[in-house]
């Protein structure tokens, strides 16, 4: 399979994708609420011949290959949308109050879609499995952690993972991709509440009250100086008061003061993390204690950041040269390996599986995609659909291909012994003697996954040669391969046996 013929597959399902993108967008739904989302993906996916399995509170998974041995391989697309009123002006607006695709999660859904569409029309060609993931939650940061927790990298076990993301407003033509090539490519993220407790009273006698505002106002200003003055120049830790609540009228001092924010790091072991909100704590509590008041901590929703494996992020950028050529670019190199700011709770995947982010430019701000991601005019190019299914299609079959398990062909053998002599040195098997099957059988059960080990061919050479010792072989390597893979039907032969 080359690079182009997945390119012009994936062209000729841009009508469908867009379709679907439009759908998903005048429908958005938030957390894991997904009512109109899941059922609708679901559907799509049975009607491509997928059997989706749920994962979660409202996650889906269904799986392409698994025809051939091989390593398995995860593709995500976040389904989520924002609690945010749209303003874009599009004909297919969100058509429910308050809630936006503002992150282009729809467009993700509709690329992995596409993708699905182009692994089941190859799926014979697929050298192992790809697990396609499709996430709900992702902006409150759980939907992530819900689907491992509830088995996302098992059955199949998982060996590597991928997120595609959109980016628009950006300076930089559509159809250009930045693949992230090692180290930590995005910050970690965790909620804080303060809560101010003073003593409410009438503005005309402030002496009588203990003001929370006044002291608030004071611990925003302090806890300034973390970043100022206790980080190192080179740690990266900053946190973020988005919202500052108090009161309900002009005349009254109320009894308390409210923020939230966010703290973000790149700190994989979350040391400098730690040692913010050990601070921070430390600060609103002894400012607060100054001014007659009190103070409260919490801490909540944390995401670590997101570590891309090298080898992994090598490998994409190579794929996708192929694929995309000069329009595949090394984020690192872009970024002299800074990593971004912003967060994503694919991380929690990319602490536990060797994993690659890659992000696709949809919008160009001189052609009027002016905004980015989260702001309620924000827009994405519908062009770079089938690109993008294109770009998680052939990530796939390549790094599978290029971790494909070895063909051992058996066609030429001339004897039981010469059959055991290349098993036993391609799988590591102890000594067996004669037609010692029981023992023999004892040897392969010891054997860990054995289909990602290696794959036979010639076996109908071999039964016309052997056929008695050929079919207990064979029916050996199968019994134990049904159970090292409980997900194949019991009496599935080996992949790769032609008998």
């Amino acid at each position: 399979m080359l690079p182009q013929e997945i390119l012009t597959e994936a062209a000729a399902l841009q009508d469908e994708l867009q379709a679907i993108r439009h759908d998903l967008h005048r429908h958005p739904e938030t957390g894991f609420d997904l009512a109109y989302t899941k059922p609708y993906v679901r559907q799509k996916l049975e009607e491509m011949g997928y059997a989706p399995v749920d994962c979660g509170k409202a996650g889906l998974i269904a799986l392409a290959g698994g025809k051939r041995p091989g390593r398995t391989i995860l593709l995500r697309a976040d389904m989520d949308a924002l609690p945010i009123a749209e303003e874009a002006q599009v004909d297919f607006a969100s058509l429910t109050p308050g809630k936006m695709h503002g992150c282009g999660h729809d467009m993700h859904t509709a690329m992995l879609l596409g993708a699905a569409r182009l692994l089941k029309a190859h799926e014979g060609e697929i050298e192992g499995t790809v697990k396609l993931e499709f996430q709900p939650a992702e902006e409150i940061f759980q939907g992530s952690p819900d689907m491992l927790a509830n088995g996302l990298l098992e059955n199949p076990k998982v060996d590597a993972a991928a997120m595609l993301h959109v980016i628009a407003g950006v300076p930089m033509p559509n159809g250009m991709l930045q693949v992230a090539t090692g180290g930590v490519s995005a910050a970690s993220c965790e909620q804080y509440h303060i809560t101010v407790r003073g003593k409410g009273g009438h503005g005309a006698s402030p002496h009588l009250a203990v003001d929370p505002i006044t002291a608030a106002a004071h611990i925003h200003l302090a806890l300034q100086e973390i970043s100022a003055r206790e980080l190192e120049g080179n740690e990266f830790g900053i946190f973020t008061t988005g919202r500052f609540a108090a009161g309900e009228v002009s005349n009254v001092i109320p009894d308390k003061a409210e923020m939230w924010g966010t703290i973000r790091t790149t700190d994989p072991g979350n040391a400098v993390g730690e040692r913010i909100k050990k601070r921070m704590t430390e600060i609103a509590n002894g400012v607060a204690a100054a001014m007659r008041c009190t103070a409260e901590v919490e801490f909540y929703d944390y995401c670590p950041c997101m570590y891309v494996d090298p080898d992994l992020g090598a490998a994409a950028l190579g794929y996708m040269k192929e694929l995309l050529g000069p329009a595949a670019l090394d984020l690192n190199a872009l970024t002299g390996g800074k990593a971004g700011g912003g967060s994503e709770d694919f991380s929690f995947v990319s602490h536990r599986v060797p994993t690659v982010t890659m992000f696709l430019a949809a919008g160009n701000a001189d052609n009027g995609y002016r905004y980015a991601q989260h702001h309620p005019k924000v827009m994405f190019d519908d062009a770079v659909l089938s690109q993008g299914a294109a770009i998680h299609t052939w990530l796939a079959l390549r790094w599978l291909a290029a971790h494909a398990a070895p063909t051992l062909d058996v066609g030429g053998v001339q004897s039981v012994q010469e059959l055991h002599a290349l098993l036993k040195e391609k799988l590591a098997l102890p000594d067996f003697y004669g037609h010692n099957w029981d023992a023999f059988a004892d040897a392969v059960s010891g054997l860990v996954q054995l289909p990602e080990k290696l794959r036979f061919t010639g076996w109908d050479k071999l039964a016309a040669r052997l056929p008695k010792d050929s079919a207990v072989l064979k029916k050996i390597l199968t019994e134990h391969y049904t159970r090292t893979a409980p997900d194949r039907a019991p009496g599935d032969c080996l992949p790769g046996m032609d008998v």
